[in-house]
Order: structure tokens, then sequence, then C-alpha cells
């Protein structure tokens, strides 16, 4: 199954997807951000029409952004209004991923590859997106891993 991920933006929404295995994430797109409410409309509109296609979705990643110290900042509380009209439209399970520094990764990214800022910039949120669903994906079969070992230890 696979999983979007998503960076949120009162004015650019990222976008990325997983592979069908859920182990790898690719910037997909960018759309129009705006209110928390009326963005989660949009993106629910773009989460049903993945949802029609046999690998479907198995859930919502949204990069929850803080501070360096892990403390909320102006825009968490916005997000988090964001992911919970997604969770109720859209009757898959959200997760909140930390997204600290992704932007800044994401920009440190596209420069390696791409002189001109204004070509980047119009794919740095998705980048970024595609950050945030790899660090919870990586997170999430790490955890799996350890599982796995420990029930192994076990026997």
């Amino acid at each position: 199954m696979r999983v979007i991920g998503i960076d949120f933006g009162m004015k650019r929404i990222g976008l990325a997807l997983s592979d069908a295995t859920g182990l790898l994430a690719s910037p997909w797109q960018t759309v129009q951000g705006g209110a928390p409410l009326a963005a989660a409309a949009r993106v629910a509109q773009l989460v049903s029409e993945l949802g029609a296609e046999d690998d479907g979705l198995a859930a919502i990643v949204v990069g929850l952004p803080r501070r360096l110290d892990g403390s909320d900042n102006d825009q968490t509380p916005i997000v988090r209004v964001f992911a919970a009209e997604l969770a109720r439209v859209t009757s898959l399970p959200v997760v909140l991923q930390d997204e600290r520094l992704s932007s800044h990764e994401a920009e440190s990214r596209l420069a390696l590859r791409e002189r001109d800022w204004r070509k980047r910039k119009a794919k740095l949120d998705a980048v970024a997106a595609a950050i945030i669903l790899q660090d919870y994906l990586d997170l999430l079969k790490d955890t799996e891993y350890r599982t796995q070992n420990t029930e192994d230890e076990g026997r």
C-alpha cells in the first residue's frame, strides 16, 4: 500500500508518494495552499483519486512544523487543523511527522542539480514532502526491524 506525504504551506502544499511497497518516497506535485479547511478539501480530492488505484493509499503523513528545540511554532496549530480535517474527510489515518529542517534539506538537494533558484523554488515543496515522507517510512521500517529482532531473540 502507498502512503502520501504532505508539506503544508499557506501558499503551496508539497505532495509526495511512496512506491507500492512503502519503502521509497518521491516528490509528486505542488498544489495551491490556503486556509487549512479549504486546503484539506483540495488535497482530499487528490487523495480520493489515488484511492481508486489498485494499490490505494494506506495513510497520510503530514509534516508538523516545530522550532529547533522541539516546541510548537505559529504554524503548528494551523497544520494540526489541516491534518484533523484531512482525517475527517478522507477516513484515512493521518500521521504527524516532525518536519524540522526538511525545507532546508530540500533546498540543499535541489541546489546540487539546479542552479536557477526559480526552478528550484517550483520543486521545493514537493521535495520537502518527499523528505518528510521518507523520514516516516524509514522510521516505520526501523521500528518493524527492531520489533522483529526482539521477537526472534525471545524464541
